[in-house]
């Protein structure tokens, strides 16, 4: 069969490559032509157009490079018709391809399947009126989905999580390798406090200063922080001026999270992924706007926390502190507790229990996959 995929960001590149190789396992003969990345590249098939020409984050970004995404909207409306494919996967991004989603569905009669659910479930859930009529399958990758989607009347698979995955094949591939990450990175014996700031310059700028302030009050640790793709030492010393560049490790963030006794972690997956090598942590995350943040979230985000980890096990395991609580002393008090009280301790890593056997085993590609294919030939039958 010949499949089509969209991913417009890094993340999407590598869920989407796993993808790919588990549909080729289900269907030997599978063909593929996408909107991706490097990794969807290495996986084979043929790129049409790399995400790092799409991936256009904020108001200002977009009205000033409208002109080049309708154009881009346009090339892969176009390609989609002219490559006929058997069925179309969105990953996530939801700007480009719901409206991806309409025209296919409206125009071509092609099926949709979208693979990693954008997150409708924290704010704008009026999109569900999008997947109700353009989106034949929905396969998620987060357990609460399923509830929040059948709130709605509309069934999705949870398959896995890809997460999940990543760090299962990140300890097979370790179980017989001899540990020389501390001597490699020039780390002492002391413990290790992992700093994960965000993947972007905006996100270092705001987190980072803070974080190594706290970190520095932790004398008896080495803080270590997780260096985001794409960015460099120089990217690391312009966000922080006149400030001495931390310890910095590109490329090695379950190597430094497995040998971390605590973290100091932005929200996002880094939260989940932290909860997964068990290492106890505080959500911080710089927003401007102080107390005004925290009102629009508690009245108007579908939400109580921010983290996935919360969000996972359905009440706090972790301290979120965002807005109005983000400060130095806050994050302070609250490291120093997980740090130094080993029944806090304790009960966090409890939750992360909770936490990783509601996510399941390893195996989301191969789920997505399989049910996938079989829906795609029970279809054609």
């Amino acid at each position: 069969m010949k499949y089509y995929l969209i991913a417009g960001e890094a993340s999407g590149d590598l869920h989407a490559s796993n993808l790919m190789a588990a549909l080729k396992a289900e269907d030997p003969h599978a063909e593929f032509r996408f909107f991706g990345g490097d990794l969807m590249q290495a996986a084979g098939g043929t790129l049409v157009k790399h995400y790092r020409e799409m991936a256009y984050m904020g108001v200002i970004p977009v009205l000033l490079h409208a002109p080049t995404i309708l154009w881009n909207m346009r090339l892969c409306r176009d390609d989609i018709r002219a490559y006929c494919p058997d069925v179309v996967l969105l990953v996530d991004y939801p700007g480009f391809n719901l409206k991806i989603a309409r025209f296919v569905k409206t125009m071509l009669q092609i099926p949709v399947y979208y693979y990693i659910s954008p997150k409708i479930w924290a704010w704008k859930k009026y999109r569900i009126r999008s997947f109700r009529r353009y989106v034949d399958r929905m396969f998620c990758i987060l357990p609460f989905e399923v509830d929040f989607f059948k709130s709605l009347d509309y069934p999705v698979d949870y398959v896995g999580n890809p997460t999940v995955d990543a760090v299962a094949a990140f300890r097979k591939a370790q179980r017989d390798r001899p540990d020389a990450f501390r001597q490699d990175h020039g780390l002492t014996d002391q413990p290790v406090l992992a700093l994960l700031a965000g993947s972007r310059r905006h996100e270092i700028r705001q987190n980072l200063p803070v974080m190594l302030d706290v970190a520095a009050r932790f004398p008896d640790s080495q803080a270590v922080v997780a260096g985001a793709p794409g960015l460099t030492a120089d990217d690391y010393r312009n966000c922080l001026g006149e400030r001495a560049t931390p310890k910095i490790i590109y490329g090695q963030t379950y190597n430094l999270l497995s040998h971390a006794s605590a973290a100091l972690v932005t929200s996002g997956t880094a939260t989940l992924e932290a909860a997964l090598f068990r290492v106890p942590q505080v959500v911080c995350y710089y927003v401007s706007g102080g107390r005004l943040v925290n009102f629009v979230f508690e009245r108007f985000f579908h939400v109580p926390y921010i983290s996935l980890v919360n969000l996972i096990a359905g009440h706090e395991v972790v301290s979120e502190l965002f807005g109005a609580k983000f400060s130095a002393e806050r994050i302070y008090a609250e490291l120093k507790r997980i740090v130094e009280a080993p029944a806090d301790r304790a009960r966090m890593l409890e939750g992360y229990d909770h936490v990783i056997a509601a996510l399941g085993q390893p195996g989301a590609s191969r789920q997505a996959a399989r049910l996938m294919v079989e829906s795609l030939r029970k279809n054609a039958t």
